[in-house]
């Protein structure tokens, strides 16, 4: 019974690499900037993006920041009206 199993085969385990830390694309300046570069209201924005219009407003006074999906759609509003924006890779020092 010294013998081990054949499913029991030790495994080679590696590190992983740390994951890069994108640096946030949407800041509320930047929301505030793309909504005013395309001439809307918040609630004409919220309606585009199809959220609310406080959320809108929570970005762009930087209670919070868009991220997953908001993120993405910003950046698709934003490339569909012309509007450049920063959306870099974080450097090193910055993660």
């Amino acid at each position: 019974m010294s013998e081990r199993p054949r499913y029991l085969k030790p495994c080679k385990l590696t590190v992983m690499a740390p994951k890069k830390r994108r640096r946030p694309a949407w800041d509320a300046p930047k929301v505030k900037a793309l909504r005013s570069y395309m001439g809307l209201t918040q609630d004409e924005l919220a309606q585009e993006l199809g959220t609310r219009q406080q959320t809108i407003s929570e970005w762009e006074t930087g209670i919070y920041q868009p991220r997953g999906i908001s993120e993405r759609l910003l950046g698709m509003v934003a490339e569909r009206a012309g509007f450049a924006y920063d959306a870099e890779p974080a450097t090193a020092d910055e993660t």
